[in-house]
């Protein structure tokens, strides 16, 4: 996944601060004490949002487009950039053991340059994933 936009409608709090909410994403909602912790908390809602979206296998929503929104008094419209692959990097980083093949020339190759199979493996797959994206 690369990279989205979505837009956010920042609303001014009574007792201070911002609450956050999405057009496209009614069930995020978030709030921060000023506007810097109110954008990053909107950007760790969203992607806890698009995470349980991607988990329950259902469609990630279309953004909507900034234009075409008319935010209500008292609230003012940001685009909220979010990185699905970071946050996973983030938030997802628990091993877990996978079991495969290799024929075994390229083994004791690998051993003798003392490489570490763990870390050859997971720069592969990153650089496979980004060049997909």
């Amino acid at each position: 996944m690369k990279k989205v936009f979505y837009p956010a409608l920042f609303h001014k709090a009574e007792e201070g601060g911002f609450w956050v909410s999405f057009p496209d994403i009614p069930e995020c909602l978030t709030q921060g004490d000023d506007m810097t912790q109110a954008y990053e908390m909107a950007t760790d809602a969203l992607g806890l949002a698009l995470a349980c979206r991607e988990k329950e296998q259902q469609p990630l929503p279309e953004a909507s487009d900034p234009s075409e929104l008319s935010p209500e008094p008292g609230a003012f419209l940001v685009v909220i950039e979010f990185d699905m692959l970071a946050y996973k990097k983030r938030t997802s980083s628990r091993a877990v053991k996978k079991t495969l093949s290799i024929p075994e020339w390229l083994n004791e190759t690998a051993m003798a340059m003392d490489l570490n199979f763990s870390q050859v493996l997971q720069e592969a797959l990153i650089s496979k994933i980004q060049a997909k994206l």
